[in-house]
């Protein structure tokens, strides 16, 4: 871990988030029920966490960006196509519009762990083509939450601040949930 890209955060409302700020989320295990051992290869199978939808109006009204950043290995591995995954990110993005919360854009890498593709976290190429597709985007005004290790290291390499959602306790900022984050904004 590159010790100077952390960006430790101790009070959130001592950022002043605005709209000049962009919020990177991951999708499994933090917008919907991540699938232990598998993949959410359907709509079917694609169920929001309590208080998700909800929460990304309130992020909505803070945040100028907010981007899904998402591996998505079942690509690589034939258990899904990215029409299926197209099929499950129209489903999200229309659950989240119904209570008047926007996602920007989501990025995903289809790739497997040892393609080197340098867009699968914890590797910052989607936050790269998140700046290059948006210019206003500042990583040092730009928060990632993610429910991993890779997710955390990906902000972490991009110099945002990170937020882990964990139901256990850490010694880095965390929440339980999206609604929770939401709540404290």
């Amino acid at each position: 871990m590159n010790l100077k890209n952390m960006r430790e955060i101790t009070d959130i409302k001592k950022l002043n988030i605005d709209k000049s700020w962009s919020l990177f989320l991951d999708r499994d295990g933090v917008i919907n029920k991540r699938l232990m051992a598998d993949y959410v290869k359907s709509v079917d199978e694609f169920e929001f966490l309590p208080g998700v939808p909800e929460a990304f109006k309130k992020f909505s009204d803070v945040f100028g960006k907010i981007f899904v950043i998402t591996n998505q290995r079942g690509i690589a591995v034939e258990i899904m196509t990215e029409q299926d995954l197209e099929s499950v990110h129209n489903f999200m993005v229309d659950g989240i519009k119904k209570f008047g919360g926007r996602i920007d854009k989501i990025y995903f890498c289809p790739h497997d762990r040892d393609e080197n593709c340098g867009c699968r976290k914890p590797d910052i190429g989607s936050a790269l083509k998140a700046q290059q597709d948006f210019p206003e985007v500042d990583f040092n005004k730009s928060i990632m939450v993610g429910d991993t290790s890779p997710d955390i290291q990906f902000g972490q390499n991009a110099g945002m601040y990170t937020i882990k959602v964990t139901t256990k306790e850490t010694e880095i900022f965390s929440v339980s949930s999206l609604a929770e984050l939401a709540d404290i904004l």
